[in-house]
C-alpha cells in the first residue's frame, strides 16, 4: 500500500490549508493592528479575505474532495507526482499573492484541480457529483474576479470574496447536509439509541432556499435578508432532526453538529444584520473553520487508520476554534476593546489550526500503522 505525504490528496492539502490557517491570521492581525504593510497585489483587507477563501479554504476543499472522488467512482487516487504537482501550484501560489508581477500564477491551481476532478469524475461516470464541478468553477470565478481588481480591470474584490464564501456554505449545506446525519446514524446505532429522521421534503427545502439566499446575498438583492433568515431558520430544523445532543459524548461526532450550527446561525445573523462583521464571522471563523476541523480530524484519523478517538490535541482543538468563533462574533460589541477581542481570536484561531499542524501532521506524513484498519 502506498504510504507518505503524496500517497492521498487529504495529507498534503489537509497539512496545508491548517499551515496556511495558521500563518495567514497572524499576518493580516500584523496588517490590521500594526499597520503593516504587505507588498502584494491587494490590500491587506482583500488579501485577508482573499487568502481565507481561495488559499485556504480551496486546499480544504482539494483534500476532502481528492479523498472523496476514488469512493464515488471507484477509479485509483490522484497521488505520486500528479499530486505532488498540484500542491506545488497552490504553494506557488499563495507566494504569487504576495509578488505583485507574478499575482495570476494563483489561478494555475484551481484550473489545474478542475481539470483533475472532471476527467476523474467524467472517467467514473459519478453524474451524481457533477455539481462540484459547478462549486469549483464558482470558486475559481471568485478568485478571477479578485484578481481583475488586482490588476485594475474592475473594482471585483468584494464580490469575489463573497461569491467565494457563499459557494463554501453551500459546499457546507450539501455536503455537510450528507456526512453529518450518515456519521451520527451509524454512532447511534452502535449506541442502541434513536436514529435520526430520515431524508425528506424539508431537507430538500432548506438546501433550495439555502442556495436562493447566498445567491441573492451575493447579488447583493433587496430581498436577500428576509431570505437568509428562513434558510437560516430551514437548516437550523434541519439539523434538529438530527439528534446532535445525544453525540455530545463522542466529540468527533458532535463537532460536526456545531459546524453546522453555525451555518445556521450565520445565515440568521447575516439576514438581520447585512452589514455585520459579526454575521460575517459567524460563517467563517464559525461554520467554515469548525466544519474544516471537524473533518480535517475524522478523516485523517480514519484514512490514517487510526481510531476515531479525540485525544486532548483533538479536544484542544475544537474548544480554540469554537473560542475563536465566540471572540470573532462577540468582537464588534466590545466597544473600546474591539481590537484586542479580534487579536484574541485571531490567536485561537490560529492555536487550533497550528496544533491540526503539529499533531496530526505526524499522522498525514507518516506510515500507516500496521495494526490497524482502514476507517
Amino acid at each position: 500500500m502506498s504510504t507518505g505525504l503524496f500517497s492521498a490528496g487529504f495529507r498534503p492539502f489537509f497539512l496545508l490549508a491548517a499551515a496556511w490557517a495558521a500563518i495567514a491570521v497572524p499576518v493580516w492581525l500584523a496588517a490590521y493592528v500594526h499597520g503593516y504593510a504587505l507588498h502584494g497585489p491587494l490590500p491587506a483587507l482583500f488579501w485577508h479575505g482573499h487568502e481565507m477563501v481561495f488559499g485556504f479554504g480551496f486546499a480544504a476543499v482539494a483534500g476532502f474532495l481528492l479523498t472523496a472522488i476514488p469512493n464515488w467512482t471507484g477509479r485509483l487516487p490522484v497521488r505520486g507526482m500528479a499530486l505532488a504537482g498540484l500542491v506545488l501550484l497552490w504553494v506557488a501560489g499563495r507566494i504569487a499573492m504576495l509578488v505583485p508581477a507574478a499575482a495570476l500564477l494563483d489561478l494555475a491551481f484551481p484550473a489545474a484541480f478542475i481539470a483533475v476532478v472532471a476527467r476523474e469524475l467524467i472517467a467514473g461516470r459519478n453524474w451524481r457529483n457533477l455539481p462540484m464541478l459547478v462549486a469549483l468553477a464558482l470558486l475559481f470565478s471568485g478568485n478571477a474576479m479578485v484578481h481583475l481588481h488586482a490588476l485594475g480591470i474592475a473594482y471585483l474584490a468584494p464580490e469575489g470574496i463573497r461569491l467565494g464564501i457563499a459557494t463554501l456554505c453551500m459546499l457546507i449545506a450539501l455536503v455537510g447536509g450528507r456526512i453529518v446525519p450518515s456519521f451520527t446514524r451509524n454512532w447511534l446505532a452502535k449506541a442502541r439509541l434513536a436514529p435520526p429522521a430520515p431524508e425528506g421534503a424539508l431537507d430538500r427545502i432548506a438546501l433550495v432556499v439555502t442556495l436562493i439566499a447566498l445567491a441573492a446575498w451575493v447579488g447583493r438583492a433587496p430581498f436577500s435578508s428576509w431570505l437568509l433568515v428562513v434558510a437560516g431558520l430551514a437548516l437550523a430544523a434541519r439539523l434538529s432532526r438530527w439528534r446532535g445532543l445525544s453525540t455530545v459524548r463522542e466529540p468527533l461526532l458532535f463537532i460536526l453538529h456545531v459546524g453546522y450550527g453555525w451555518l445556521a446561525l450565520g445565515l440568521i445573523l447575516l439576514g438581520l444584520d447585512p452589514a455585520s462583521s459579526a454575521a460575517l464571522h459567524a460563517l467563517t471563523v464559525g461554520a467554515i473553520g469548525t466544519m474544516t476541523l471537524a473533518v480535517m480530524t475524522r478523516a485523517s484519523l480514519g484514512h490514517t487508520g487510526r481510531a476515531l478517538v479525540a485525544d486532548r490535541a483533538t479536544l484542544a482543538i475544537y474548544g480554540l476554534v469554537t473560542l475563536a468563533a465566540l471572540l470573532r462574533v462577540a468582537s464588534p460589541f466590545a466597544g473600546a476593546q474591539a481590537v484586542l477581542v479580534t487579536s484574541l481570536a485571531g490567536v485561537a484561531w490560529s492555536a487550533a489550526f497550528a496544533t491540526f499542524a503539529l499533531h496530526y501532521g505526524t499522522f498525514l506524513i507518516g506510515v500507516r500503522p500496521r495494526h490497524e484498519k482502514t476507517a
